[in-house]
């Protein structure tokens, strides 16, 4: 079977990683913090002692780390995945990152595939084997890669050329994020109308204008606080690649994605890329 190596196993990597294990999959982990590993300990995986000797033992090498410093540590470098992975292999980034940071690894390693595989879901779906995978790349490898991806994913959208999974995953979270603040502002009316606001939840939540982030806001206190604690930084950096990627700036799409971002007092930062033209 195909060899895969798995690294970063945070709360959605780890399930991730376990459903390819539990398939039979012969599976090579590396991760810096050891108690990430704990919960393979009664697994039949092996554990690299660096990303260099992870990919000197697989032919399918997956990376979900947080962001695109990651991703390019574990891969690039001396003690890198990439300093020892035989041609012919293949890297999948389920991390979600500029779509450049992927071009240009297969531009800088034309030996080896790079797709893009970014999902949608939590860690629960993840050990269920139902997120949402978002893949772009050559549709042979993409084809050649599928059943890995399906002990985790379904469904398994091939979307396009490299980068397309990395640009309709921004999409999506670019698109939450302007409902967040769309749903935060219907809150903030309701409350100053007299308007019950838990039955205006169950309305926009099971409606025409129904919204699962209309659901979120109420289940955090109808506000972004909670909300802009956990997970503000991540959106304004998604937001940020799809304004860089596809040239937003002052579409509707973008102002109420920029607009919900403030009010979780959060900015959208420059990416690597408008920081050049500068």
């Amino acid at each position: 079977m195909t060899r895969v190596g798995f690294i970063g196993l945070g709360s959605q990597g780890g399930p991730m990683a376990r459903r390819i294990v539990d398939a039979g999959y012969p599976t090579t982990l590396w991760a810096r913090r050891r108690e990430s590993l704990e919960p393979f300990a009664d697994t039949a995986a092996t554990i690299a002692a660096t990303p260099a000797e992870l990919g000197a033992a697989t032919d399918v090498v997956a990376v979900c780390v947080v962001d695109d410093a990651g991703v390019n540590d574990v891969l690039r470098g001396p003690d890198g995945v990439l300093s020892t992975l035989a041609p012919g292999s293949v890297v999948i980034v389920h991390s979600t990152v500029h779509p450049h940071t992927c071009v240009r690894l297969q531009d800088d390693f034309p030996a080896i595939t790079v797709i893009d595989a970014p999902v949608s879901g939590g860690g629960h779906q993840a050990a269920a084997g139902e997120l949402m995978v978002m893949v772009g790349g050559p549709a042979d490898v993409v084809e050649h890669c599928r059943p890995i991806l399906a002990t985790f994913g379904n469904p398994v959208l091939h979307v396009g050329p490299l980068g397309s999974g990395q640009e309709v995953k921004v999409v999506n979270n670019t698109v939450f994020t302007a409902q967040l603040g769309l749903a935060a502002e219907v809150y903030e009316l309701a409350l100053a109308r007299g308007i019950d606001r838990q039955a205006v939840a169950t309305i926009v939540t099971g409606g025409s204008g129904r919204s699962y982030a209309a659901e979120v806001v109420a289940g955090g206190g109808f506000n972004l606080d909670g909300l802009a604690v956990i997970a503000g930084h991540l959106l304004a950096k998604d937001v940020g690649i799809l304004a860089d990627r596809a040239g937003l700036a002052g579409t509707a799409l973008l102002e109420a994605a920029e607009a919900a971002l403030r009010r979780m007092g959060v900015a959208r930062p420059a990416t690597d890329q408008e920081e050049d033209h500068e």
